[in-house]
């Protein structure tokens, strides 16, 4: 998707950084994420954060004295609508592993109205968000787009306690339509929302490298697993993908260089690519519900 800006995303937030990180595959352009304050407490860290185009907001369960700096947050958000720049705002205001919408809080309003009032044409557009699963490897997700809310939709007073009113209902209208309503236990429900059928050819072609890219790549998968599984509450799918993506090339190149050296074959170079392939071939095979 290209994305041209000034555009405000307001979109649910069930699966921590990871909805960031997969919005900004699907945009040419940059986005620029709100995060959880918190996580910029250490400077190393924030450096890192800042360099993937996160900015923090703070709560006041994150200490009453670090909100005076969402002032200097929100100052940059109005210079990137200037600038034409996209920003993604999370509109709940917390990541909770889930198949709900929760409540709106005002700081999608607040940074909308803002840009309004400084006469940037900004346009806010509503996304549903939605999981196959929070806890499993592979999954399914839907993003559900909205219509774009622009300025002239608003018909209170901008600079009014009614407009933030009115804006949190109107987003909170679109998004009641783009955030899936699954109880956690509803298996049945969600099967139906995300399970699809491979065709027989393609499963019996792709089984043999699938079972091949379950055996040989399991060991990093569960070894991440076990060390995370009870202290990543709703953060684990985000802790998951972000350990994966640094470990997963350099056990790829261990694997390598140990068939190397055992059968001292040039050829096993060729692992290089067929082991990410063996992954791949079983993310099509597997269940995603």
């Amino acid at each position: 998707m290209r994305g041209h800006g000034p555009l405000l995303i307001a979109a649910n937030h069930p699966n921590s950084f990871l909805d960031a990180i997969i919005l900004a595959t699907l945009f040419k352009n940059s986005v620029y994420a709100l995060a959880r304050g918190d996580a910029f407490k250490n400077k190393f860290i924030a450096k890192i954060l800042t360099s993937f185009n996160m900015l923090p907001v703070y709560r006041v369960s994150e200490g009453v004295e670090n909100l005076e700096n969402n002032y200097s947050t929100f100052d940059d958000c109005q210079t990137l609508f200037k600038q034409k720049k996209i920003v993604l705002i999370f509109s709940e205001g917390r990541c909770i592993n889930e198949w709900h919408l929760r409540p709106l809080k005002k700081g999608t309003a607040r940074l909308a109205l803002t840009a309004w009032q400084k006469n940037i044409p900004l346009k806010v557009l509503p996304l549903g968000i939605n999981y196959s699963n929070f806890r499993k490897f592979g999954k399914t997700l839907i993003l559900n787009f909205g219509s774009i809310i622009n300025k002239e939709d608003i018909y209170s007073d901008i600079s009014s306690g009614k407009a933030v009113i009115e804006f949190n209902q109107k987003l909170k209208e679109q998004l009641q339509n783009l955030v899936l309503e699954i109880d956690k236990d509803d298996h049945e429900k969600r099967k139906n929302y995300f399970y699809f059928r491979q065709p027989l050819l393609k499963k019996a072609v792709l089984f043999i490298p699938a079972m091949a890219g379950y055996l040989l790549q399991f060991p990093l998968y569960y070894a991440i697993h076990f060390c995370i599984k009870n202290k990543a509450s709703d953060h684990y799918d985000s802790i998951m993908t972000g350990l994966l993506f640094f470990m997963y090339p350099f056990y790829v190149l261990l694997i390598t260089l140990i068939v190397f050296v055992i059968t001292k074959n040039s050829y096993s170079v060729l692992l290089l690519i067929l082991l990410p392939f063996t992954v791949w071939s079983y993310l099509q095979l597997k269940k995603q519900v």
